[in-house]
């Protein structure tokens, strides 16, 4: 008998893996990048609030399309920032927070492979 998984426990198995750079994640619906003027850099803002990003986590944000995987992203960062010498572990790192603080809706993942 196959039992269903429900989202959370979806969400909790992805969350054991590390981001892969072929997976494709993008911004939870609801929540929007967008940049305030008046705070000087990017932010999400959701329903409850608004998080301030660094122009770090922007720069990577912005790229998070819900088609490119994290290989394209990371390539396409190393092309901006061609003297960032650990660009790629940045990028997976700052992915695999943001998935696991959930603000990122998984649109293909492959497990870490």
């Amino acid at each position: 008998m196959s039992q269903q998984l429900t989202q959370t426990q979806k969400l909790a198995q992805i969350q054991k893996n590390p981001v892969a750079q072929q997976d494709i994640y993008q911004l939870r619906r609801g929540w929007r990048l967008q940049w305030e003027a008046i705070q000087g850099c990017h932010v999400i803002l959701y329903p409850e609030g608004m998080v301030k990003l660094s122009p770090t986590a922007g720069a990577i944000l912005e790229q998070l399309d819900g088609h490119q995987t994290i290989a394209d992203i990371i390539a396409i960062l190393q092309q901006r920032y061609p003297d960032a010498d650990s660009l790629a572990d940045d990028v997976l790192q700052f992915i695999n927070e943001a998935r696991d603080n959930g603000w990122l809706a998984v649109k293909e993942v492959h497990c870490g492979q």
